[in-house]
């Protein structure tokens, strides 16, 4: 085949996507094609540079020392190649298909009522939106920007800070009507609680007594797979769970749901973000326009609860 006749880019760019992924399969899934096609590409790349580049085993792939060069300088290439589109269109209106990966319960309450202002802006933008509470890999599920609250792990994301919430062990007064409010957290071992679906990075919920954080929880009688799935379980009397107060604040102030164990309650900030896959240099219109939007318009400044002199608690705002 003839060099021009090559789409050398093109194999670059499946080449550097099967070692990111680890193999044909994910690769074709991310790439919209087939194992064999993506099989067949990476072979006819091999045989036109004249060395192998992988060494195929049935578990893995690995690289040969000419793949692992090939590699390092194609991953250079590319990144040099999409800043060269970016610097072009960096000037342009936004426009083009924009992917936005959120968690359910911000994506409902903060997110969501802000769309149709963003889309009346700039009309050239067409959106998927795909709420869940699923951690997702940005460069698996082909997403632009991914909203994530909690810490942020390693990695070569991009982050840009929304907002702060806290967080309450709560419950509803018909649970406490019937199984009473725990004192202490060694009490919560003889509560019901909602716990979640898939696995997260705090195993209890911490509370701080004598200077120090412990950890308890109670057995759970339910698991949610999301936020809201979680609130909607807590407002039907069936267990205590611990929640983000930018969620569960109207909940509080109209008496559907009561904080337990608040005298206990370390104060613990979890922390809301954009993120991005971006190298150095601008970022796509579309990408950078929906970023700045919500950065201008979601205002969360850790919102705390306190007690009146009724007894009832309240949301206060936080800065």
């Amino acid at each position: 085949m003839a060099r021009s006749d090559t789409n050398r880019s093109g194999e670059m760019e499946v080449f550097v996507r099967v070692v990111d992924l680890g193999g044909f399969t994910a690769a074709a899934k991310n790439l919209g094609l087939t194992p064999s096609g993506v099989s067949k590409l990476v072979s006819r790349l091999e045989a036109r540079l004249g060395t192998r580049l992988v060494n195929r085993t049935t578990r893995r792939l690995l690289l040969t020392a000419e793949g692992k060069a090939f590699y390092e300088r194609a991953q250079t290439i590319l990144a040099d190649i999409e800043e060269a589109e970016r610097l072009a269109g960096s000037g342009a209106a936004p426009r083009g298909h924009l992917t936005v990966n959120c968690n359910i319960p911000f994506g409902m309450l903060h997110v969501m009522p802000l769309l149709p202002r963003f889309m009346s802006e700039h009309p050239d933008v067409t959106l998927d939106l795909v709420l869940t509470d699923t951690l997702v890999d940005l460069m698996q599920e082909r997403a632009d920007v991914a909203i994530r609250a909690g810490p942020l792990g390693a990695s070569r994301l991009i982050a840009r800070k929304l907002g702060t919430s806290r967080m309450a062990v709560v419950a509803a007064p018909t649970y406490l009507a019937r199984y009473g409010a725990p004192k202490t957290p060694a009490d919560l071992a003889a509560h019901r609680g909602i716990g979640w679906t898939f696995p997260r990075s705090i195993r209890g919920w911490p509370f701080r007594r004598a200077e120090k954080i412990e950890e308890a929880l109670p057995p759970p009688v339910a698991r949610a797979s999301d936020g809201e799935v979680a609130r909607r379980l807590t407002l039907g009397g069936i267990g205590l769970a611990r929640l983000a107060l930018f969620h569960i604040g109207p909940d509080i102030d109209a008496g559907r749901l009561v904080p337990v164990l608040q005298n206990l309650n370390p104060g613990d900030r979890e922390d809301i973000h954009a993120v991005y896959v971006g190298h150095a240099g601008p970022l796509p219109a579309r990408v950078r326009a929906f970023i700045d939007f919500l950065a201008k318009h979601i205002r969360i400044g850790a919102p705390a609860l306190r007690r009146g002199a009724d007894g009832k608690w309240k949301i206060v705002p936080g800065k």
